[in-house]
C-alpha cells in the first residue's frame, strides 16, 4: 500500500521539531478533519537553512511533512514556493489516491511558513491563506470542498 520511501519518512521522519525565533511559521489543516502540520523556517539571505515540522496525523502526513522539508532546506525561498504537492508525491515514490490530500497540506505548510515569513518583513506577497485541504472533510471547517 505505501512505498518504502513512505514507510522510511514515516518510521525515520527528517527535521521533526521547533525551531525557536523561526523566521517563519505555517501551520495548515483542521483537527476536525485529522490532520494538523506546522512548518518552522530559518532564512538566511534568501536560504532557508533550517526547517523543521510538528505534524499531528496519519502516517502519510508524517512522511509528506518529513519529506517536504528535505526537499527546501538549503533552497531560496522562491524555490521553496515552487514545491508542489506532486513533486513530494513522487519524491516519495507515490501516495495511496485517499492520502494525496496530506501531499497538498504539506505543500500549503510550507506556503503558509513563507507568506509569514514575508509578513513579518514587509515584503509584498501574493500568496493566499491556505483553507482545509481535506478531501473527505467533515463539513465543520466552512471551506468549500470540489
Amino acid at each position: 500500500m505505501y512505498s518504502d520511501k513512505v514507510m522510511d519518512h514515516f518510521s525515520n521522519p527528517r527535521n521533526v521539531g521547533e525551531i525557536e525565533n523561526a523566521d517563519g511559521v505555517g501551520e495548515v489543516g483542521n483537527a476536525k478533519c485529522g490532520d494538523i502540520m506546522r512548518m518552522y523556517l530559518k532564512i538566511d539571505n534568501d536560504i532557508i537553512t533550517d526547517v523543521k515540522f510538528k505534524t499531528f496525523g496519519c502516517g502519510a502526513a508524517v512522511a509528506t511533512s518529513s519529506m517536504a522539508t528535505e526537499l527546501i532546506k538549503g533552497k531560496s525561498v522562491k524555490d521553496a514556493l515552487k514545491l508542489t504537492n506532486k513533486a513530494v508525491i513522487e519524491a516519495l515514490d507515490g501516495l495511496p489516491p485517499v492520502k494525496v490530500h496530506c501531499s497538498v497540506l504539506a505543500e500549503e505548510a510550507v506556503k503558509a511558513a513563507v507568506k509569514d515569513y514575508y509578513d513579518r518583513n514587509g515584503i509584498e506577497n501574493d500568496i493566499e491563506s491556505p483553507g482545509c485541504s481535506c478531501t473527505s472533510c467533515c463539513g465543520d471547517c466552512g471551506v468549500e470542498h470540489k
